[in-house]
This record gives C-alpha cells, sequence and structure tokens, in this order.
C-alpha cells in the first residue's frame, strides 16, 4: 500500500509522551501514530452506527431523547442502591 508522508507539530511533553509509549511497545513513532488514527476512526465509526441505529429506533416510537436520560438515570439508581 502506497504511503504518504505528513508533517504534524505536537505539544513538546505530548510528543515526549508519545515517543515513551512507542518505546515501551518496542514499536516506531509512526507505528503508533497510524495505529491511534485507525483506533480513533473506528470508534467514531462504531458510534456513528449507534446513533443511526438510536435514530431509526426512535423513529419508529414515540421515545424522546428525555425519556431515554430518564431511563438511563434510573437504571443508574437502581445499580447505586444495589452496591
Amino acid at each position: 500500500m502506497p504511503t504518504n508522508t505528513v508533517n504534524i507539530s505536537f505539544d513538546e511533553n505530548l510528543l515526549k509522551e508519545i515517543d515513551e509509549v512507542a518505546k515501551s511497545e518496542f514499536r516506531s513513532r509512526s507505528e503508533l501514530l497510524r495505529e491511534a488514527a485507525r483506533l480513533y476512526i473506528e470508534r467514531k465509526e462504531k458510534w456513528k452506527n449507534i446513533f443511526l441505529s438510536f435514530d431509526t429506533i426512535t423513529e419508529n416510537s414515540d421515545l424522546t431523547e428525555k425519556d431515554v436520560l430518564n431511563e438511563i438515570k434510573e437504571y443508574r439508581k437502581s445499580k447505586a442502591h444495589k452496591n
């Protein structure tokens, strides 16, 4: 697969952390950043699909966002009482 080189600016402290993690995982800075970008894109896609599913469900029901938030609140409250 062809690759392209890009220049990215990082805060000095963040770059130091990136380098430390890359070194501890025995990989290059580029490998670490590629993996981070892939994971970020995958996570964004998963959340997009979750929201699309939610939109589909709510289109076919009388549920509102407030209803869902209330259900979450009640669920969390019930879990807190069990602990």
